[in-house]
């Protein structure tokens, strides 16, 4: 089992020397996906590291989501993920599962991840989704990290086949219009959002999510 605290200096390490190596470089706009990537990759790295130290053993899953999930991590995001469960665990009824998430959760903190994390089961995860448009853009972005490959993938089955395109398009097409009027519905404000003013980076990830969902296929 690796020691959190070498853990931590590792990824602190790896991390400035990404860091460096943008600085000393004649780096621009076009080098920053690359670099997003690998930053997202140093993360996974540590991350199944300290998945293993946890010892889960119930079939459990590590899913990346949100724009950790698209394989991008910008310098101050958090770190999203989701502890994925099979339907028959509950983690309320397991004290072991219980221990084993909560030093999984605190050794992510404690080795310098500013994570955001969920646990949910299957089912949980679904019906979530349904309820609130945030979880289900959050999923709709996910990759397995690390754990059970079988439970990943009966989960993006059944993701997909409750995704209504047309709900969802209406959901995110409200959300874009709450978000202009919030930041001044004009892209030529003196000091405009980048990430959320209109034209910004959410809007393109709007059209990039609404693809995902298949919404475009209804025009």
């Amino acid at each position: 089992m690796a020691d959190v605290s070498v853990l931590r200096d590792k990824y602190r390490q790896e991390k400035q020397a990404l860091w460096s190596s943008i600085s000393d470089s004649a780096a621009n706009g076009r080098g920053l996906k690359p670099t997003l990537v690998r930053l997202a990759k140093l993360a996974d790295k540590l991350l199944i590291e300290l998945w293993c130290n946890a010892g889960f053993d119930q079939g459990e899953a590590l899913i990346a989501v949100g724009g950790y999930g698209r394989g991008e991590l910008f310098p101050s995001s958090d770190v999203d993920v989701l502890v994925l469960l099979p339907d028959s665990v509950i983690a309320e009824d397991s004290p072991e599962l219980k221990t084993k998430l909560e030093t999984f959760i605190g050794s992510c903190w404690d080795s310098g991840l500013e994570i955001g994390s969920s646990v949910r089961t299957l089912g949980d995860c679904i019906e979530e989704s349904e309820k609130d448009i945030t979880v289900k853009t959050s999923l709709l972005e996910s990759r397995l990290i690390t754990g059970n490959a079988k439970l990943y993938k009966q989960f993006q089955k059944r993701y997909q086949d409750a995704m209504d395109p047309y709900a969802f398009f209406v959901a995110k097409t409200l959300e874009l219009n709450q978000r202009h009027n919030k930041f001044e519905n004009t892209p030529y404000s003196l000091e405009p959002n980048c990430k959320e003013s209109p034209g910004g980076l959410r809007d393109l990830q709007i059209i990039l999510r609404l693809s995902k969902s298949n919404a475009m296929k209804l025009f």
